[in-house]
């Protein structure tokens, strides 16, 4: 049970640093409050840009941390 706490520390510590990386190299958007409410399409022809997959990778490790935090949780519980 010992290599399992240690396994999940490991990869929870990587996703970690993963998602601080991707939180990082975002851009920030800088629009002001003149835009609020107000989405201009930034991918071209149904493809995701750039931001958008940013977005869905920093989506993805987010529910990945939350989920192995969980059984790191049910692990030390």
């Amino acid at each position: 049970m010992e290599v399992v706490k240690i396994v999940l520390l490991v990869i929870q510590g990587l996703i970690s640093v993963a998602f601080v990386f991707l939180v990082a190299t975002q851009t920030s958007k800088n629009e002001g409050f003149g835009t609020i409410g107000v989405q201009t399409p930034a991918n071209f022809k149904g493809m995701p840009g750039y931001e958008e997959r940013m977005q869905q990778y920093t989506r993805n490790l987010a529910i990945a941390w939350f989920a192995v935090a969980l059984l790191v949780a049910l692990a030390y519980r």
